[in-house]
């Protein structure tokens, strides 16, 4: 059982998805739940089902006080670093909240200030807090359905299953086909890439 925060105010869990990715943007979320609110099924996205969080995505959305979703791209990932632009992505879902939280609840161990408000980074806390898992399944969700609409346009790299995670077989396809627009530059993209012209 996931646990709640102890304050009275508003808490905004935020989480990212798409952080150790070869391509495609690296996706934040943040969430305010209700006090009250309660979900036997809710955890960390990645303990979860493709079709449970599916089936959660609706429910959190429609209970959620407010809630935002961001993408941060890979050639602004690859200017800034990934560990920028996911704090980058989580600032971003943030402001869009229609509602101000007492506190932020991170997931991980690193964040920048944001604004005035107070923060608190957790690790392991998508599967500790509601507010963080909330905003786990909201980034995988979002950034896996981006990567779907993707996938159309090079089925070749097989972003359909893998989303942009270094599978064995998307790195052949890297191989065979090269990068495409959408992979990330500073990544090692292969373990011989020092020998490619990429």
């Amino acid at each position: 059982m996931l646990e709640r925060f102890g304050l009275n105010g508003p808490i905004a869990g935020t989480d990212e998805a798409g952080r150790g990715c070869l391509a495609g943007p690296v996706t934040a979320a943040s969430i305010i739940l209700p006090k009250d609110f309660e979900n036997e099924v809710l955890t960390d996205s990645k303990q979860l089902s493709k079709q449970k969080r599916a089936m959660l995505r609706p429910i959190l959305e429609k209970a959620a006080l407010s809630f935002s979703v961001k993408h941060v791209f890979q050639d602004q990932i690859d200017q800034i670093n990934i560990l920028n632009a996911s704090i980058l992505a989580m600032h971003k879902a943030l402001d869009d909240l229609t509602l101000s939280p007492e506190i932020i609840l991170v997931d991980g161990n690193r964040f920048k200030p944001y604004k005035t408000l107070k923060h608190k980074c957790i690790i392991k806390g998508d599967g500790k807090y509601l507010s963080i898992a909330a905003a786990s399944i909201l980034a995988k969700t979002y950034r896996d359905e981006y990567m779907m609409s993707l996938h159309k346009e090079y089925p070749m790299y097989h972003w359909s299953k893998n989303k942009g995670y270094p599978t064995k077989e998307h790195r052949e396809a890297i191989r065979k086909h090269g990068l495409t627009p959408y992979h990330r530059k500073t990544f090692k993209q292969l373990p011989e890439q020092l020998t490619l012209d990429i």
